[in-house]
């Protein structure tokens, strides 16, 4: 699927403190993806805050997007639920919706095992009839995907893809391989994160899921394209260009990040959902000065 290919981008959800979706600041946010031409917009990702938001809201915020996006380019929204059935409603929703696939982690409380998981993506992707990307994000659900369990998951109908986090340079490619080895030739492998996801692309992943893409697509755009034609000085060139920005990220957190970005850009005025907090002024200055300084775009 197509979907599944090039550069995703990933915005934030304003929302107010209480947790409504500010549709016209989502919508804001949209639009200049679209218009930039990114491959696909990946809505209420973690960065998008889905785990915060009730499922009336994610419904909301994704007919907004649906509607500003207006077919021009596919809304792939995120899934994931600490139950199997609330995430299998919100798949349905998605689907009945209009979105193109769902992206689905294994979220948890308590520790997931690899059977637990197989079950759950199994019953999210046959029940709904959602074409399903599976979410690799340990750093949030603490458990991994080995390519042993996308293989297994690969072959469940309407399983497609897989975003997951692109390792250090010198492991990407043997990371690349053992995942190609585990699933079909139609699956299709890419790779979240934002500091090696260069490297990830010059090995051959298929698909960029971008944090920094959901604010500054035209710049990741540029990195993927000079990837996508082999140009490795050029990509990496362009990555380089980041790399303050990937600075804050590893220090901050990309969501805080992005939001103080946002903020001063002036696209939306909305806070983190508690109990996370903003960055503090002098910290959102920093922020301000680098987007200034490097002019992304």
């Amino acid at each position: 699927m197509t979907c599944f290919t090039g550069l995703s981008a990933f915005p934030i959800t304003p929302a107010s403190a209480d947790g409504r979706v500010d549709t016209a600041a989502l919508r804001a946010l949209i639009a200049p993806l679209v218009r930039a031409g990114v491959d696909s917009i990946g809505l209420l990702g973690s960065t998008g805050t889905y785990a915060y938001l009730s499922r009336d809201e994610r419904r909301r915020a994704l007919d907004a997007a649906l509607d500003e996006a207006a077919g021009r380019v596919p809304v792939i929204v995120g899934v994931g639920a600490l139950r199997t059935d609330e995430a299998i409603a919100l798949a349905q929703d998605a689907r009945a919706a209009g979105a193109v696939a769902g992206l689905l982690a294994a979220v948890s409380y308590t520790p997931l095992t690899d059977e637990e998981v197989s079950e759950h993506f199994s019953a999210v992707a046959t029940e709904s009839g959602l074409p399903i990307c599976i979410y690799d994000n340990p750093g949030t659900t603490h458990f991994r995907f080995a390519p042993s369990l996308v293989g297994r998951l690969a072959q469940v109908p309407g399983i497609c893809a897989l975003k997951s986090p692109a390792p250090d340079p010198d492991a990407v490619a043997d990371h690349l391989d053992a995942l190609r080895r585990a699933v079909p030739a139609e699956f299709r492998l890419g790779t979240s994160g934002n500091w090696n996801a260069a490297e990830a692309l010059l090995a051959g992943s298929e698909a960029w899921y971008s944090v920094a893409a959901g604010l500054f697509p035209h710049t990741c755009l540029a990195i993927l394209r000079a990837a996508q034609a082999g140009d490795a000085t050029r990509t990496r060139a362009l990555n380089a260009r980041m790399q303050p920005l990937w600075d804050l990220f590893k220090e901050f957190t990309s969501l805080r990040v992005i939001y103080a970005a946002a903020s001063h850009r002036g696209l939306c005025r909305a806070d983190p959902p508690r109990p996370i907090l903003p960055l503090p002024e002098p910290l959102r200055q920093r922020v301000a000065d680098m987007v200034d300084r490097l002019d992304l775009s």
